[in-house]
């Protein structure tokens, strides 16, 4: 297991080059960000040229990305164009966010595996058609209508939520966005663990078990649950990152001061330093997940070993 995880981890360092190069890439042809600073009037030629100046944009960009990388190895993810330092903005918006993807996965284990087994056990049966139908609704309506609705329903009309979340972000806050932000992958969760229960059902080691006269509930759990969860831990590890990243539009619609609020804002200024630093982050997080990933297939199925 050690050398497996000491060779994931070499691994991980040119893909962690290869991604941060090319985001470093897109985000530079994003635009002329000196043109954002000086707002709706255009730059004079000093101006322009003292700006690329102060925040290195003069240079080539390959030398650009290699000063960037030096300075992130020593903590420092540069400084935004408002003069406020990238990682203070890191400091307030990954908490946030964090708890945010904390509540969303929580819903995607709670109720995306619980009811993939209840409709695998029962495939067929009304319980299963009711839920895949509403899983089909809920995959289908974008997430930014869902938070409006929810938002206008819940907020606005019923009174029994804060239309937007405090500055403080709370975890009791966060739930309904939560609920809305973990809404697609849920069904997604759903219909992935129905999949696989409904298949392994059919193996040959849960006949033998039954056969054994086991338990129905220890057969579920200990036989069926622990080799029908090893695609839906694939799926929700992976999806760690992507909730962290694409929390842009809940974040926006409850006003929540995020990740994906600060990628917002950094996107629409043309704030090349803010949106590097956050998506080298996210990078990190996405390489981490999948390593952890791949480490619990072992503990799930005792046949994985790694060398």
């Amino acid at each position: 297991m050690g050398r497996y995880v000491i060779r994931r981890l070499l691994q991980m360092i040119p893909v962690f080059f290869g991604a941060t190069l090319l985001i470093f890439l897109m985000v530079n042809v994003m635009g002329d960000p000196v043109a954002g600073l000086c707002g709706d009037r255009q730059c004079d030629p000093a101006t322009a040229a003292q700006l690329k100046k102060e925040f290195g944009l003069d240079k080539p960009v390959w030398q650009q990305y290699l000063t960037y990388m030096g300075n992130v190895f020593t903590g420092d993810f540069g400084t935004a164009f408002n003069g406020q330092e990238v990682t203070e903005l890191m400091a307030n918006a990954f908490p946030v966010t964090i708890r945010l993807t904390i509540v969303a996965i929580l819903f995607e284990i709670v109720i995306g595996i619980s009811l993939g087994v209840l409709t695998g056990l029962k495939r067929g049966r009304p319980v299963d058609t009711t839920v895949l139908l509403l899983t089909l609704v809920v995959i289908s309506v974008p997430t930014f209508v869902t938070g409006l609705l929810v938002q206008l329903l819940f907020g606005v009309k019923w009174k029994w939520i804060d239309p937007s979340v405090s500055a403080a972000a709370t975890f009791d806050e966060l739930i309904v966005p939560g609920l809305v932000l973990a809404s697609v992958s849920l069904a997604y969760v759903t219909r992935l663990t129905r999949t696989s229960i409904a298949e392994n059902k059919r193996a040959d080691y849960v006949r033998t078990a039954v056969a054994k006269g086991l338990p129905r509930r220890r057969v579920i759990t200990r036989h069926l649950l622990r080799n029908s969860l090893i695609p839906v831990v694939t799926f929700i590890g992976t999806d760690v990152g992507a909730l962290m990243g694409g929390a842009i539009v809940t974040e926006r619609i409850f006003n929540i001061h995020g990740v994906g609020y600060q990628l917002y804002q950094g996107i629409l200024r043309q704030n090349t330093q803010t949106v590097v630093g956050f998506v080298t982050v996210l990078v990190l997080v996405f390489l981490v997940a999948n390593l952890l990933v791949d480490l619990l297939y072992a503990v799930l199925d005792p046949r994985i070993r790694y060398a």
